[in-house]
């Protein structure tokens, strides 16, 4: 069996799922659950990794995480290694506990954030007895809807965000976007899946073929891609921005922005405190000029030629 296409690189955001062999039970005690979780608690600490959503169901758990040092493969064999470790270890038994390798769906974040967050919270409801899903206790849901303080370690600011500025009020509004498809069939927004590898819209389907693709052959046992090197850094960015848009100062932060969540490599933390913006505003900011030079060429220009400046200095 080959092994999956993997597309890693500094902040890049994924769905990844893992099934338990022959669709057996992967928890099967309060104490798996809870052990399970200390180690997504310890992805976060040491390698980096920011946990936005989780479900453990019986057989398969769900994450929706992001990776700002571009490290995903270490992420998830911290993970699952050590809580296939830990389970054999308690059972006494050997072998493989996971189904294959995991599934890690590459993700346009700001497309598809809220979306998938509700159909991960949702999957309770749809696959056993509770009747909504803040009744389930293995997943982040309770802690976007009704409860005030959550782990350290569960990122909830990046997707409340995108509902309102104030905590308490976006917490209600995800409630009723989350209930609002409780008692109806809809579909999946993995549906959308491209190349089984990436979720997004077309221009950001095109944007990682031509940065992580271009020049790859078809291979039955074809590695996961490791992060991007030789990246400009944030000081070489706003230089030469500034020497090219000098006399268009809103334009030239726009661009900056742009540049740095695309090709810094640098945390989104870190760009926002550069900017004076949240990590969604990072996000947020880069999409809109990313779409505005699809119907400016005088800009796609500007910011091609920009980056090829960078890229020839680093």
């Amino acid at each position: 069996m080959g092994r999956p296409l993997r597309i890693e690189f500094p902040g890049a955001f994924y769905h990844v799922t893992s099934r338990g062999n022959e669709r057996k039970a992967v928890f099967k005690s309060l104490r798996d659950r809870e052990k399970f979780l200390s180690y997504l608690e310890s992805a976060t600490e040491r390698y980096g990794a920011v946990i936005h959503v989780y479900c453990l169901m019986g057989n398969h758990y769900h994450l929706l995480l992001e990776t700002p040092l571009g490290n995903l493969s270490r992420i998830m064999q911290h993970i699952n290694g050590a809580y296939t470790n830990y389970f054999n270890t308690k059972r006494e038994r050997s072998g493989h506990l996971f189904q294959g390798r995991y599934k890690a769906i590459l993700v346009e974040v700001d497309e598809y954030a809220k979306q998938l967050s509700r159909y991960i919270h949702l999957n309770p409801v749809r696959t056993t007895t509770v009747k909504t899903p803040e009744e389930y206790e293995w997943s982040s849901c309770r802690y976007y809807t009704v409860a005030r303080k959550a782990p350290d370690w569960l990122q909830r600011d990046f997707i409340l965000g995108y509902f309102h500025t104030k905590p308490a009020v976006a917490m209600k509004i995800y409630r009723s976007f989350v209930h609002s498809l409780m008692d109806q069939e809809y579909e999946s927004p993995l549906a959308e899946l491209s190349h089984s590898v990436i979720l997004g819209s077309r221009e950001f389907v095109d944007e990682i073929k031509d940065r992580f693709l271009r020049g790859k052959q078809p291979d039955r046992e074809l590695p996961a891609l490791r992060e991007m090197t030789n990246r400009p850094g944030l000081d070489n960015i706003e230089h030469v921005i500034d020497s090219v848009l000098q006399s268009d100062e809103k334009l030239a932060r726009q661009v900056k922005l742009y540049l740095c969540h695309r090709y810094s490599g640098k945390r989104l933390r870190e760009i926002g405190e550069r900017f004076g913006v949240s990590e969604s505003g990072v996000t947020q900011a880069s999409r809109r000029i990313g779409i505005k030079q699809q119907n400016n060429k005088k800009l796609r220009k500007l910011i091609t030629n920009t980056l090829k400046q960078l890229l020839s200095n680093v």
